[in-house]
């Protein structure tokens, strides 16, 4: 009995080396997948040249007085460059740095939107330390996808995967240069797929827990197979930092974008003509549906291709082209996945019954341009000294909101107007204590404001009243 006892100790360390064994085995091993894969990886910086800021109220800028505070923060966040002293004063490079991967042997790089953004010089160094100025081919900010060009011959290139073959689950791995440090490798799984952000209604991300910082953005998404499945884009953080939520665009949407960029520098896109809204349970009940699912239509925008395919508010979207709309936020980045032009057919949930309806894909305004594209009254552009341009509400706005009059904010250029906050979409309803009640009113209105005189102007954003101030300078 003795001598079993001394023998049992080994036989549990001999136990546990096994099963650390296995665990080990069971893990993956990068090692061959980095080796391959890192030549193809570059690192991205560009140079552009700024204006230094300059204190003090400038021509044009607005009196910060009364300012309330989610005006007051935007425009601290973005007041603009303005040169010092006559003639354009001192100059200053600003740098950013990113990642990128080469998709051909002569030269085409992938990469995000916003890591060249407004540059004037765009540099990619490759994994031997060497560096090529790049071109850019054209850029999409609605999918945030960017094509690059460099000059070179055999350059090593990325082998291309299908996201949609993904699995939650499934181990990935990320590529890149966080805070600089060139190829800096990291893995995780994927979290879940077609994630849909509040800022990005084009793009069904991939979730992944792989750890992406600041230089991570453009970088590869790798399967274990070795295949680019995502380019790593957004994070969500608190910290600024890496919190476990990383999100890649799925390659199928960025190889779409990168072909119409290469071929045409731009992207085109399917559009409705349609505000939607999500449906809850109760949504769900009052409209006959077994569970929660499909989009809402909230408004139908005037002489649209909805409006002329006969969708009407209150109808529930169930599916597109036979693909299931189970959250709202799954239509936008299917209708902008099919061509204008194309036909598509609907499954709709119309005052309790279901109906088939067909109808003819438009194309996708200019950002910000949706409600002047679809034939809103009053769409033209108006020369105020604002700097807005403006147009009136619809039917459908004014009982939504609540309102008898106002006028929706369409564009904002660069004068007053940018530099007190408006966005695209605000509502002005009063200007100079004056009730708004037309285009033509806000333009009389504006056309007649005091100059050095502090202005008052009452704007709805997001179902929230404000009244700001400003003055007009000389």
């Amino acid at each position: 009995m003795r001598k079993l006892r001394s023998v049992a100790p080994l036989l549990a360390v001999a136990l546990l080396w096994g099963q650390s064994l296995l665990a080990q085995a069971s893990l993956p091993d990068f090692t061959e997948l980095v080796e391959e894969a890192s030549p193809a990886v570059v690192n991205i910086s560009t140079r552009q040249k700024m204006p230094e800021r300059v204190a003090g109220i400038q021509p044009g800028m607005p009196d910060l007085e009364g300012l309330p505070p989610m005006f007051r923060e935007f425009f601290e966040r973005n007041i603009p460059q303005v040169p010092r002293g006559p003639g354009g004063g001192r100059q200053r490079e600003a740098q950013s740095l990113g990642s990128g991967f080469i998709i051909s042997a002569d030269g085409y790089v992938l990469t995000n939107n916003h890591v060249v953004a407004d540059a004037d010089e765009i540099i990619v160094r490759l994994s031997d330390r060497s560096e090529l100025e790049a071109k850019l081919i054209g850029a999409d900010p609605r999918s945030d996808v960017a094509l690059l060009k460099v000059e070179g011959e055999n350059l090593p290139t990325v082998r291309l995967g299908k996201s949609d073959e993904l699995k939650v689950g499934e181990w990935v791995l990320a590529i890149g240069s966080p805070f600089g440090f060139d190829h800096s490798v990291t893995a995780g799984i994927v979290s879940a797929k077609g994630r849909n952000l509040p800022s990005d209604s084009y793009v069904p991300f991939i979730q992944t827990d792989v750890a992406i910082n600041p230089g991570n953005s453009g970088g590869p998404l790798f399967n274990l197979q070795g295949e680019v499945v995502g380019i790593n884009s957004q994070i969500f953080t608190r910290s600024g930092g890496f919190m476990g939520l990383s999100f890649a665009i799925p390659m199928e949407v960025a190889l779409q974008v990168a072909d119409q960029l290469k071929a045409d520098g731009k992207v085109t896109r399917g559009w409705l003509g349609v505000v939607i809204q999500e449906v809850n349970k109760d949504l769900a009940e009052s409209f006959g549906l077994d569970k929660p699912a499909g989009a809402l239509v909230a408004q139908v925008l005037e002489d649209g291709p909805a409006d002329k395919g006969g969708l009407q508010v209150g109808d529930v979207i169930l599916s597109l082209n036979g693909k299931p709309i189970v959250m709202s936020a799954d239509l936008p980045h299917l209708v902008g996945g099919l061509k204008p032009g194309e036909k598509a057919e609907m499954d709709v949930v119309r005052e309790g019954s279901r109906k088939k309806l067909r109808l003819t894909i438009g194309t996708l305004p200019e950002e910000g341009q949706e409600l002047a594209a679809a034939g809103t009254p009053g769409g033209e552009r108006s020369n105020n000294r604002l700097g807005v341009s403006v147009v009136e509400l619809t039917a459908e706005q004014k009982k939504g909101l609540d309102l008898k009059g106002g006028v929706v904010v369409k564009e904002v250029l660069n004068g007053p107007a940018a530099m007190i906050g408006l966005r695209p979409g605000d509502v002005i309803t009063h200007l100079n204590n004056q009730a708004i009640d037309s285009t033509a009113t806000f333009a009389k209105v504006a056309q007649e404001l005091p100059k050095n005189r502090s202005v008052s102007m009452r704007v709805l954003r997001q179902g929230r009243a404000s009244f700001i101030t400003f003055k007009l300078a000389e």
